[in-house]
């Protein structure tokens, strides 16, 4: 049984998730409080982390930076609807999925399946031979999920990691967004969902590199320079 940390304030909406949670056969442990949440996320084990970002004590994002680096398990937000700018610090600091309130309780629970699904794969992925994709000044080894730049290891999310990675193994070769949403977080792209362009943009900054490349109203291209 998989094991959910629930950390919302909002009594009402915590015994709903809870409720709709239990029925998918989820273990479900409901925090109200950001430091009791923080506290919880980094001493027990968890299979995804619910986050919401409006919390007693400390806020969302204060979690989710004080812990990101420390635990590596899927993180999703939830976010006040149309507030962009939580979103994207979300992201820089590691969240690897967001819903803005008010949301489908339906669509919560196939965000969550969808990031099990993703971290299953990853974990298959350690288990084979250690593949290393090496392209212009990177070096991506697919077992260890670790990324050198110029030699240097380069600290990625989870989900950056997955990126990167599908990009570089097709090089110069475009790759659709939809194609990119559903490899990488395990779901299908759905309607305003800016969750792949916000990793590209952290990718972007951490690798200091142009070399990802928009190609508008489709989708991402890593332009490979070797020869």
């Amino acid at each position: 049984m998989k094991h959910i940390l629930l950390i919302e304030d909002d009594p009402e909406i915590s015994e709903l998730l809870c409720s709709l949670l239990i029925r998918e056969n989820f273990q479900v442990t409901p925090l109200f409080d950001g430091l009791e949440g923080e506290r919880a996320a980094l001493t027990e084990r968890y299979d995804v982390i619910i986050l919401d970002i409006m919390l007693p004590s400390k806020d969302g994002l204060e979690v989710l930076r004080d812990i990101r680096g420390k635990v590596k398990t899927p993180i999703l937000m939830l976010t006040a609807k149309g507030d962009d700018l939580d979103r994207i610090i979300g992201f820089e600091m590691g969240a690897d999925d967001y819903l803005p309130k008010p949301f489908n309780p339906r669509e919560l629970i196939a965000r969550i399946k969808a990031l099990l699904r993703r971290v299953q794969i990853d974990n298959s992925d350690k288990s084979e031979s250690n593949t290393e994709l090496s392209i212009n000044n990177i070096v991506l080894k697919t077992k260890s999920r670790e990324v050198f730049i110029d030699t240097k290891k380069t600290e990625l999310t989870s989900t950056e990691f997955n990126v990167l990675s599908i990009l570089l193994a097709h090089p110069n070769e475009i790759i659709s967004k939809s194609d990119l949403t559903e490899k990488s977080l395990g779901r299908k792209l759905s309607i305003y969902d800016r969750a792949v362009d916000m990793h590209v943009s952290n990718l972007r900054k951490k690798l200091g590199d142009t070399s990802i490349q928009t190609i508008r109203g489709i989708g991402y291209m890593y332009q490979s320079t070797d020869d």
